[in-house]
């Protein structure tokens, strides 16, 4: 078993909870899971998500990718009052299509937690367990005022 890397543990329902009427809860991203030192998703791929080719758009796996890092993210700060979380970088590499009907699982995971930076990782999978995308956010730490 991992050390835990969150400062206050994470919940699945009060994440869901903070995703309440934002793109997220739109887009039907729901946590599911959160370990010690990562947190998972899934995303149905239906009309809100495809493209002209009823295919998974890449847009929407970034999507993902980007709010499981900044999930994760915002669970790492030392005072939410004072400190905030902003993405500054995120990059996609779309790997396999999955078409319209099917559900997609993304788990993101640190590979870098610094005092100001983070870099986060996010693998998808389709339902049959099949790396469609990988993706990494660089996000930063700034001061509230």
């Amino acid at each position: 078993m991992s050390k835990s890397i969150w400062k206050t543990r994470p919940t699945v329902e009060a994440i869901n909870q903070i995703n309440q009427n934002c793109l997220v809860s739109h887009l039907g991203i729901e946590i599911i899971e959160v370990g010690d030192d990562y947190i998972r998703a899934t995303m149905p791929v239906d009309s809100r998500h495809v493209q002209p080719a009823r295919i998974l758009h890449g847009g929407a796996s970034v999507v993902l990718s980007e709010s499981l890092g900044s999930m994760a993210g915002f669970c790492l700060l030392d005072d939410m009052s004072k400190q905030s979380l902003v993405g500054v970088e995120i990059n996609a590499n779309h790997l396999r299509p999955v078409p319209e009907g099917g559900r997609v699982t993304g788990t993101v995971r640190a590979i870098r937690i610094g005092r100001k930076i983070q870099v986060w990782e996010t693998q998808i999978e389709d339902e049959n367990g099949k790396l469609v995308c990988v993706s990494r956010l660089t996000t930063m730490i700034v001061d509230v005022n």
